[in-house]
């Protein structure tokens, strides 16, 4: 798994997969503007194509909050990110794609040493996708209102990120 920089050429698969059923049903009051999302690339915004074997099977977004200027999270101090993801196929689910994607992402966003954690912001109803984002550590903060959607907002903090992460790590010889 890895993932590459989304692109123009990919913006008729995101909009498939965005009336994918379990894609409208985890996101269904969102409307993305892929062309001014991915191109052009700002610095505060990376938006990618997860690839398995070399087939795109995900989509991953993450932004830095304080500098967004749509203002999606409000007024938000520095040193955050933000991620939204999703499975583009349901033929994909199930299938550990995700929590490969999870890994690939939250490695991203801690690769910049002064990101402190990272912001998610389920649905709350989506109980599936909350336990997910929970096996990462992930903590529930507060619920909230994004647009028409009743959200469930999840932090993780650097340090629990990275005690999991040596904790997962291969003990060499």
């Amino acid at each position: 798994m890895h993932l590459r920089t989304a692109n123009l050429a990919d913006v008729e698969l995101l909009r498939r997969w965005d009336t994918a059923p379990h894609v409208v049903e985890s996101n269904p009051n969102d409307e993305w503007d892929y062309e001014a999302d991915i191109a052009p690339q700002v610095e505060w915004r990376e938006s990618f194509i997860a690839e398995h074997d070399g087939r795109p099977i995900g989509f991953i977004q993450i932004l830095d909050p304080a500098r967004d200027e749509e203002r999606y999270w409000g007024e938000s101090p520095p040193n955050l990110r933000a991620i939204d993801i999703w499975i583009g196929e349901a033929s994909d689910l199930n299938r550990g794609f995700g929590t490969q994607m999870m890994k690939l992402a939250l490695d991203r966003c801690f690769a910049a040493p002064n990101v402190e954690a990272v912001l998610l912001d389920p649905l709350f109803s989506n109980l599936r996708a909350r336990r997910f984002y929970e096996r990462f550590g992930f903590r529930f903060i507060e619920r909230r209102t994004f647009g028409e959607d009743d959200c469930a907002v999840y932090r993780l903090e650097r340090e629990r990120w990275e005690r999991d992460r040596a904790e997962r790590a291969p003990i060499s010889s």
